[in-house]
């Protein structure tokens, strides 16, 4: 079974772009367009991360990660912030909302990947 990645991402151009990237390296991706719509894609169906815009409509990127933090049941899902505000400080905010990782656009393919799957590697046991 594929891993699944949410992608929470206003712009349909971004999320084609997320989509064919994720879906060629093997993952499913289910969609949400605004940071609600995010949260009820996210109860409903426990992905194994979440790609999140910071600028969204409804509920913007950080108070949804802060939510998806604050439920029991979520809160383990890692959540890489992928967002166009790359000011300093920003990376600093989105981790003080909850963000597992945080990537600036534009982003490489391969950078955005490479980090995908560094949340998404089984945890080696420990001896």
């Amino acid at each position: 079974m594929s891993q699944r990645i949410l992608v929470i991402e206003d712009q349909e151009d971004n999320r084609q772009i997320l989509r064919d990237l994720l879906t060629s390296a093997g993952f499913e991706v289910i969609e949400a367009a605004d940071g609600e719509a995010g949260l009820a894609a996210a109860a409903k169906c426990r992905p194994d991360l979440i790609l999140m815009d910071i600028q969204l409509p409804v509920l913007d990127g950080y108070e949804a990660t802060r939510r998806l933090k604050a439920d029991a049941a979520l809160r383990a899902i890692p959540v890489i912030a992928v967002t166009s505000h790359s000011l300093s400080g920003d990376a600093d905010k989105a981790r003080a909302a909850g963000c597992d990782a945080y990537i600036s656009k534009p982003y490489s393919p391969r950078q955005l990947l490479a980090k995908v799957r560094e949340y998404l590697s089984p945890i080696a046991p420990t001896t």
